[in-house]
C-alpha cells in the first residue's frame, strides 16, 4: 500500500503522482524563538486594539459579585457553626468552605454573564460572522497535527477529511498540513509512516502534507512545536495546532486565519471544541454536559477575559511571530515533578504572549471546532494525572514579572481546578470529625477561669439547611440557565431531542455527576499528594476509542474508593443517621465507584441512552459534514496501515524502506561527548545475534528506535537472517 518512494523524490510521469518534486518536509525557513526569562521585566505591553469596551466595568462586577456572594456565605457559615473566636472548633470548617464557596460564586457569576450574553446573541467578536459568506485568504495557513503512540488511522483520516474540505472550499492552497511526530514506538513510527505515504497517494497530487519525527522528545508538545517553529516557521505568518482526536470544518479554519489576517495586533484566537463521536456512557455524558452548558459557561468567560483570553492547547489559531517572539518556555528549576519542562504549557504561552502585548482571544460563537473525550473515568484519570501535575507546576509561572492579571487569574483557576478536590476532602473529613466530636467528647461548658455564662456547643440546623440549598443552587442555576437558553434556540433545542428530553437527559447527567464527582475527588486528592511527595507523572498516550475494562482491573483501580466511601458512611452514621442522609450522595458514589466506573464505561449503556433520546447532542441529530467524512473516512482507513512489526513491516515493502531512509535527518556534527546509549546497545544486540528474532527479542524499544533511526543501524538489522 506504500506509495513508490519516485512520487516523492522525482518529478512523476504516471496519472495520480505529484508533478515537479516533492519531499517529505518542505525547505527550512527559520524564525528565532528565544527562551523567555520569567524573571526579567519586560517592556510595558500595549493595550490591545481589539479589546472590547467596557471591560474594567465587566471585571469588576463578575469579581466583585463573587466576594459579595462569598462574604455572604461565610457569615452564614459562621453562624451555623456559631464561629465566634478563631479558637472555636468550627473555624477550620469555615476557612475550608470559603475558598471552595468561593471557586463556585465565581463560576455561577460568569455562567449568568454568560447566559444573558447567549440569550444576546454575544460570543462573537473580530468582526468573525458565521453567517457572512467565506472570505478570501491571502497568506499561508500551516495546521499542525503532534502526535505521539497514536493510531495514525483515526488521526490521518481527521487529516484527510479536513483536507478534502479545505479543497472543496476552493481554500486548499492556502493551507499546509505537518504531521509532526514524537513517537518513541518503533513499530508505530513504521505504521506512521506508511499511514502518511498512504495519505499523499489519496489526497491527491496538488495536497501539501508533510511529515516529520523527531529522535529526541526535548520538551514534549511544546518543544515539539517549537521545533516547528524554529525550522519552518518564516514561511507561515500563522499556524493551527490539531489535537490526535480533533477536526475542524473548512469554515472555522477559513474565517480563524482571515481573522488572524485582518487583526494584527492579535496573537491568538481559541475557538470553543465541541465534545462529540462519544459512544460509552461516560463519552456521551461528558458530550452532553459540554454541549448543552458549554456555551453558557464559554460565553461567560469570553464577557470579561477580553483581549485578555486563554489558550487549551489546541483547535487556536496562533501568530507565528508573536508565539516566537514571546512563548519560548524556559525550564523551571528544580527537580521534577515542579522543575523541568513546563507540562501544562498552552497557560502559560497564552500568558507570555499577553506579557508582549499580543491580544488572546475567545470566540465561542464560531461553530466547527471538535474535539473527543476520554472514554472512561478510568481514562480521565490518567489525563488528569498530567494536567494535575502540570498546572501544579503553574505555582512556579505565577511570580513571573509582567504578567496581565487576568493572565495570573488563568493560572489560579487552573491550579485551582485541582486544589479544589483535596480542600473538599478535608472540609468533608473535618465535618464529620467536628459531628463525632460533639456526639463522644464531653464538652467543656465552664472553661478555666472565671465565665458568667456557659460555654454552650450551637450548631443551627434551619440555617445549615438553606447554606446547603443556596451552595447547590448556585452549581445547578448555571444548568437551567443553559437549558432555558437552549429552550430559545429551536435547531439546538430539536439537537437536543427537545425540551422535555434534555431536560431528562440533565437530570441524568447531574445523578451521575454527582455520584461520580466524589470518586474523582479522592483521585484528584491522591494525585495532588502524590505530586507533592514528588513522583512525576510521566507522559503516556491517551486512550480514544474503546475504555472498558475487565471487573478485576476496575476493582483494582477503585477498591480504595469503596472502602474509604464505607468507612465515611458508617463514621457518619455512627454520628447521627441524618449526617448520613446528608452525606449519602458522597458516601454512595465512593461505595459504588467500581459498578460505576465499569457500567459507565460501556459503550451499550451509552448507546441505550441514545435509542432513548436522551443525552443527545445536535451534532449527533444532524451531523455536519465534516464529522460525518471524518467517521466514513475511519472506517476505510481500517484497512490501511495495519499494526505489525516496523522491521518486518519495512523488509516486506521496499518502497516503504526506500521512503524510511529519505525521510530520516541528516547526521548532525560528531560530538565526542554525545554518545547515544541507546544506539550504542542496540548495536552490540544486533552484533551478537544470529538472527532477526534473536535480535528483535533482545532490544529494547528505545535500542530498536535508535537502530532504525541510524542508517547503519537499520543496515545491520536488515542484514540478519530471518529464521
Amino acid at each position: 500500500m506504500a506509495v513508490p518512494l519516485d512520487t516523492l523524490t522525482r518529478p512523476a510521469t504516471a496519472p495520480g503522482m505529484l508533478p515537479g518534486r516533492l519531499a517529505a518536509l518542505p525547505p527550512e525557513v527559520p524564525l528565532d524563538m528565544p527562551v523567555q526569562d520569567l524573571r526579567a521585566r519586560p517592556p510595558r505591553a500595549r493595550r490591545p486594539d481589539t479589546a472590547p469596551r467596557g471591560m474594567a466595568w465587566r471585571r469588576l462586577f463578575v469579581f466583585g459579585a463573587a466576594i459579595l456572594l462569598t462574604i455572604f456565605g461565610t457569615r452564614e457559615m459562621a453562624l451555623v457553626l456559631d464561629v465566634t473566636t478563631p479558637l472555636t472548633p468550627g473555624v477550620v470548617v469555615l476557612v475550608l468552605f470559603v475558598p471552595l464557596f468561593a471557586w463556585i460564586a465565581l463560576s455561577f457569576v460568569s455562567s449568568l454573564c454568560g447566559a444573558v450574553s447567549t440569550a444576546l446573541g454575544g460570543g462573537r467578536g473580530l468582526g468573525i460572522d458565521p453567517e457572512a459568506p467565506l472570505p478570501a485568504l491571502t497568506g499561508r495557513t500551516a495546521l499542525l497535527m503532534p502526535v505521539y503512540n497514536e493510531d495514525p488511522r483515526r488521526v490521518l483520516a481527521g487529516l484527510e477529511a479536513m483536507e478534502a474540505a479545505l479543497r472543496e472550499a476552493g481554500a486548499a492552497d492556502a493551507f499546509d498540513i505537518f504531521i509532526l511526530s514524537d513517537t518513541t514506538d518503533p513499530d508505530a513510527w513504521a505504521r506512521e509512516e506508511d499511514a502518511f505515504l498512504a495519505l499523499r497517494a489519496r489526497a491527491g497530487e496538488r495536497a501539501r502534507i508533510f511529515y516529520r519525527r523527531r529522535a529526541k522528545n526535548t520538551d514534549r508538545k511544546a518543544g515539539n512545536i517549537a521545533d516547528w517553529v524554529r525550522r519552518f516557521g518564516g514561511a507561515y505568518p500563522q499556524f493551527l495546532i490539531l489535537d490526535a482526536d480533533s477536526v475542524m470544518s473548512a469554515e472555522a479554519l477559513i474565517r480563524l486565519a482571515a481573522a488572524m489576517e485582518a487583526h494584527p495586533g492579535v496573537g491568538l484566537i481559541q475557538s470553543l471544541p465541541v465534545i462529540v463521536n462519544g459512544r460509552s456512557l461516560f463519552a456521551r455524558m461528558q458530550q452532553f454536559a459540554g454541549r448543552l452548558y458549554g456555551p453558557v459557561i464559554a460565553h461567560g468567560i469570553a464577557f470579561w477575559h477580553g483581549a485578555e483570553g486563554n489558550y487549551w492547547g489546541h483547535n487556536a489559531m496562533i501568530r507565528t511571530a508573536a508565539f516566537a517572539e514571546a512563548a519560548g518556555l524556559p525550564h523551571l528549576p528544580g527537580r521534577k515533578p515542579f522543575g523541568g519542562t513546563i507540562m501544562s504549557h498552552d497557560f502559560v504561552e497564552a500568558a507570555l504572549m499577553r506579557r508582549q502585548g499580543w491580544a488572546i482571544h475567545f470566540i465561542p460563537a464560531l461553530q466547527g471546532s471538535y474535539e473527543e473525550s476520554p472514554p472512561a473515568l478510568s481514562d480521565l484519570a490518567i489525563r488528569d494525572r498530567r494536567w494535575c501535575q502540570g498546572n501544579l507546576q503553574h505555582m512556579a509561572v505565577l511570580p513571573t514579572r509582567g504578567l496581565h492579571p487576568v493572565s495570573r487569574s488563568h493560572l489560579l483557576v487552573g491550579i485551582g481546578s485541582y486544589i479544589t478536590a483535596p480542600l473538599w476532602l478535608l472540609f468533608l473529613l473535618a465535618g464529620v470529625l467536628l459531628a463525632l466530636q460533639a456526639r463522644f467528647v464531653l464538652p467543656v461548658y465552664f472553661p478555666q477561669g472565671p465565665a458568667l455564662f456557659p460555654n454552650w456547643p450551637v450548631v443551627d440546623p434551619v440555617r445549615a439547611k438553606w447554606v446547603f440549598i443556596g451552595t447547590m443552587g448556585l452549581l445547578l442555576v448555571p444548568k437551567l440557565l443553559a437549558w432555558g437558553a437552549m429552550l430559545l434556540n429551536g435547531p439546538w433545542r430539536r439537537g437536543h431531542g427537545g425540551g422535555l428530553r434534555a431536560l431528562v437527559s440533565m437530570v441524568v447527567e447531574t445523578v451521575l455527576a454527582g455520584l461520580l464527582a466524589p470518586v474523582t475527588m479522592l483521585t484528584q486528592s491522591v494525585d495532588v499528594f502524590s505530586i507533592l511527595r514528588g513522583r512525576d507523572s510521566g507522559w503516556s498516550a491517551q486512550t480514544r476509542d474503546d475504555g472498558s475494562l475487565p471487573m478485576g482491573q476496575v476493582a483494582r483501580l477503585y477498591w480504595r474508593h469503596t472502602a474509604f466511601g464505607l468507612a465515611f458512611g458508617v463514621a457518619a452514621f455512627l454520628v447521627s443517621p441524618y449526617l448520613a442522609a446528608w452525606m449519602s450522595p458522597v458516601v454512595v458514589g465512593l461505595a459504588l465507584a467500581i459498578p460505576l466506573a465499569a457500567w459507565t464505561a460501556k459503550r451499550g449503556a451509552g448507546q441505550g441512552l441514545r435509542r432513548a433520546g436522551l443525552l443527545l447532542i445536535p451534532e449527533e441529530r444532524d451531523p455536519p459534514s465534516i464529522l460525518s467524512r471524518t467517521l466514513a473516512l475511519r472506517a476505510e482507513w481500517e484497512a490501511l496501515a495495519p499494526e505489525g512489526e516496523a522491521l518486518a513491516r519495512l523488509r516486506a515493502d521496499p518502497a516503504l524502506l526506500s521512503a524510511h531512509r529519505a525521510m530520516l535527518p541528516p547526521p548532525g556534527p560528531a560530538r565526542p561527548n554525545a554518545l547515544d546509549a541507546s544506539l550504542v546497545m542496540g548495536r552490540a544486540r544486533v552484533a551478537a545475534a544470529g538472527s532477526a528474532e534473536e535480535a528483535l527479542a533482545a532490544l529494547t524499544r528505545a535500542e530498536k528506535a535508535a537502530l532504525l533511526a541510524d542508517p547503519a543501524g537499520l543496515d545491520a538489522l536488515l542484514a540478519l537472517p530471518v529464521r
